[in-house]
Order: structure tokens, then sequence, then C-alpha cells
């Protein structure tokens, strides 16, 4: 037991890793990929559950700072690469739901996404909001989720008919995108008072003042961002070029070919029905 920290079951986010892990394990096709699916499930279970959910929830923003960067750098890229193609083509195949997931799929598009929803998640009156209602905790943990998975859709290239990036251009994309994810960090690092009124309780139960958590969650969203993003950029550029593929082209299979084809009978059946009412 933690002193000035009670013991909290948290039963959404039990329920939700309970229920991702029956999802996630149906689309485990090896070993290895099972595994990589309970790893990242026990990361999400031990920043989500207590102690490390109450810190991240009402106590320190640094503990706030390590749940984020755990669910949108370790969590939500491992599980979104589990997803068979198919599965994302039946997912994404309805008309609205294709127009936002195509938009959201591009580079710029999916950082701006990232970028206000992060920095909304991060405001004062988020984190008190989610300090005093389990609610809103959940609401800024499913926003950050959903924050993770449209940061990762550009790099991961799983989206059906959207626009592939090349092997550089992935690689580019994830080494700018660690400099989105620590919009805030200058600020806290900076900042000579604490901004976050509904934390509190770091002096009892860290021993460190409010303003020394606050500028230390500076310095973890910049370290924690930067570093592994930035491998994984490197990564990904190596990869290609060890396999001898080209880092400047861009893959096409058969499901971005049938998601053309459904756009392009959409857009034939929007005319026929312009022209008939006209």
């Amino acid at each position: 037991m933690i002193p000035g920290l009670a013991f909290t079951w948290h039963v959404p986010a039990i329920v939700a890793l309970v229920v991702a892990y029956v999802v996630f394990r149906s689309f485990a096709t090896t070993r290895r990929r099972h595994f990589e699916i309970v790893g990242v499930l026990a990361a999400a279970a031990a920043v989500l559950l207590w102690p490390m959910g109450n810190l991240a929830q009402s106590v320190s923003l640094s503990a706030a700072v390590v749940q984020r960067l755990v669910l949108m750098i370790l969590v939500v890229p491992v599980l979104v690469a589990s997803v068979p193609t198919g599965v994302v083509e039946r997912l994404t195949r309805p008309r609205l739901v294709d127009a936002v997931t195509y938009q959201l799929a591009r580079p710029v598009v999916a950082m701006l996404f990232v970028t206000f929803v992060g920095t909304m998640t991060l405001m004062p009156v988020t984190i008190d909001w989610a300090a005093h209602s389990w609610f809103g905790n959940a609401v800024v943990i499913v926003a950050t989720v959903i924050a993770g998975v449209v940061l990762w859709v550009p790099a991961l290239s799983v989206l059906p008919g959207a626009r592939h990036l090349s092997p550089a251009g992935r690689a580019g994309y994830v080494f700018v995108s660690a400099l989105v994810v620590t919009s805030f960090s200058f600020i806290w690092i900076l900042a000579t008072h604490s901004l976050y009124p509904g934390l509190n309780g770091q002096e009892a139960i860290l021993g460190v003042s409010a303003v020394f958590d606050q500028q230390f969650a500076g310095f973890l969203a910049k370290l924690g961002s930067y570093f592994p993003m930035w491998a994984i950029s490197f990564a990904i550029f190596l990869k290609a070029d060890a396999a001898e593929h080209s880092t400047e082209e861009s893959p096409l299979h058969w499901a971005d070919v049938e998601r053309h084809l459904l756009r392009v009978d959409r857009q034939r059946e929007r005319a026929q029905r312009r022209a008939t009412s006209t």
C-alpha cells in the first residue's frame, strides 16, 4: 500500500482490458503476436490500474504523462498493427467512416488532430475534471487512445484506400510526430507555479512539490517521446534499406484497389442522383 493513496479497483478499465484481450487475441495468428498483445495489455494495465492509475488521475502530472506515453507509443501501435486488413476494410467501408478515416490518414491532418486532442486532454480544466470524476477520467483516456490510433495510422499504412507513405515518408512522419506529442512540455518546464490545481498530494504521497512534478513531467514528455519514436523512425528506414526495398516507393495492395473502385462507384451514384434531381 502507498500511504495517502487508497486502493481502487478501476472496474471500467479492467472490463476494457479484458474485452481488448478477447478481441485482439482472436487476431493473433502467431505465438509471437499473442505475446506482443499480452505484453502491451499488461503495460496498459500497469498505467491504468492502481496505483499508477490513481496517481495519473488526481495526484501527479508526471504519472499522467507516463500513462499517456505508454498508451500512445507502446500499446496503440501494437494493437493497431495486429488487426487484419480484412477487418479494417469492413470497419471502414461505410461511406461516412470511409470519408472521415481517409482524411485522418493524411499525415498533416493526423498531426493536427493529435495536437488538438492532446492539448485539450492536458488543459488544466480537463485535468481538473478528470481528477474529480471517473467519467471525466475515462473520457480523457479514451481520447488519448483515439489520438494514438490517428497518430499511428499513417505510419503503419493500415487503412485501405489511403495514400500509403514510402518507408522514407513513414520514417520522417514518425520523426516529426515526436514533436507533436510534447506540445505542452515547454510550458511545464518554464512555469514557476503549478498550473493544475486539480492535482494534489504530490508532497504527501511522492515527496515532491507540485512545481517539481510539473517540470519533471515536461522532461518526461520530451524524452519519453523523442527517444522511442526517433528509434522507430530510424528502424523503419533501415529495415527497408536492409531488405533492399526502395525507400521512396509506396506499396499498393488489393484492398487499396477495391476501396478506390468503391469510391468511384459512389461518386458515379452521386453524379447520377444530381443529374436526376436537376
